[in-house]
């Protein structure tokens, strides 16, 4: 199955990883410890992260670290970018026409 990242912050607990990640690289137990969920649980988060190829894996010896893929992360910044410009015309439309009710 295809993801996309908007699938990958679809999940609460997927943007919590996501949020631990950006300040550093971690194993699956150490982000487990920041939840009250199991290893598993969060490895079942993380296999839809790397998936979605929001974060990716690297092996240091037995264990496996994961880190945020930033470059994935700015394709939903370029959706926000485009939803941003079309509420800053409508809010901008408004307050031209609160404006013109005042005059008048």
């Amino acid at each position: 199955m295809r993801r996309d990242v908007f699938q990958a912050i679809a999940d609460p607990t997927r943007r919590a990883i996501i949020f631990l990640l950006a300040a550093s690289a971690m194993t699956p137990n150490a982000m487990a410890e920041h939840f009250n969920t199991s290893r598993q649980a969060v490895s079942k988060h993380l296999k839809v992260l790397v998936e979605c190829e929001v974060v990716t894996q690297e092996q240091q010896g037995r264990e496996i670290h994961y880190h945020l893929n930033s470059d994935k992360m700015k394709e939903i910044e370029k959706w926000l970018k485009q939803f941003r410009q079309l509420m800053e015309n409508r809010f901008d439309n408004l307050d031209r026409y609160l404006a013109n009710l005042k005059k008048n």
